[in-house]
């Protein structure tokens, strides 16, 4: 700890300490009660509205019928794998175009 953090630490404690005083401590506006009267309504409200859209969610995510996407998952579609049920099917393989070698 240094001089100059242990000389703000001290000067904190000190400023802290004081008791408040002045005509105005201790007195809240009324804006500030609405203010956090609206906030506390709106946050009922989102949460009121998000759990009616939460019920409305299915059970699982899960597809009746997963075959097409499983199909794709599996790289078994053809053209979807290079080289892959084309080439086996006796198809010519398609190639793009050639790229110069790196220097």
């Amino acid at each position: 700890m240094t001089i100059g953090t242990l000389a703000v630490d001290v000067l904190a404690v000190e400023i802290l300490a004081q008791e408040p005083t002045g005509p105005e401590f201790g007195k809240a506006s009324p804006l500030g009660l609405a203010i956090v009267v609206v906030l506390l309504v709106a946050t009922a409200l989102l949460i009121w509205n998000m759990n009616k859209r939460l019920k409305k969610l299915p059970e699982n995510f899960q597809p009746e019928h997963p075959e097409p996407d499983q199909a794709v998952d599996d790289g078994t579609l053809p053209g979807a794998m290079p080289g892959g049920a084309e080439e086996k099917a006796g198809g010519t393989k398609a190639t793009g175009p050639e790229r110069p070698e790196p220097t």
